[in-house]
């Protein structure tokens, strides 16, 4: 059974300007002109990695992934002034639009899911579909169930 599709590189990597503090980096691999997906990585403070280019099959899509404000090879690296979620939102849509995508799937885990949701609430008639794994909606049940409750069990 394949898990994953295999390791690919991508066919560009460049970085864009969402203010004037902030530059966000981008990676696209797979079909140019396949259907677009981008990949939200979790954290906040996360980071895409090499193996987020192979849950897509590459001969069908476009895969875009970027490191959000703050994270990854985004820079700069661990800054928190203007890096609010509003924000992050904007970024996304502001991608989006410099890589003249009409409407993209968005695929998040963890944080990246509550992303997703946020973007998708803001922006419907951009998103296409939306796949979403370990959603985590920061609500004070979901924080008590992380640190005090069942996964504490789980996890000491």
């Amino acid at each position: 059974m394949q898990v994953l599709y295999p390791e690919i590189k991508p066919y560009a990597t460049h970085r864009i300007k969402v203010s004037e503090l902030h530059e966000l980096y981008v990676e696209e691999c797979g079909d140019k002109d396949g259907i677009p997906v981008v990949f939200l990585h979790g954290g906040p403070g996360g980071g895409i990695e090499p193996d987020h280019r192979r849950y897509f099959d590459p001969e069908k899509y476009r895969i875009i992934l970027f490191d959000q404000r703050g994270s990854g090879k985004s820079t700069p690296h661990a800054e928190l002034l203007d890096n609010t979620t509003q924000a992050l939102i904007a970024d996304l849509e502001s991608l989006r639009e410099q890589m003249k995508i009409d409407r993209w799937m968005l695929f998040g885990g963890s944080w990246g899911s509550t992303f997703a949701l946020l973007y998708a609430e803001e922006y419907p008639e951009r998103v296409s579909a939306m796949i979403l794994r370990g959603i985590f909606l920061a609500r004070d049940q979901d924080y008590r169930w992380l640190y005090e409750e069942g996964a504490s069990y789980v996890y000491p």
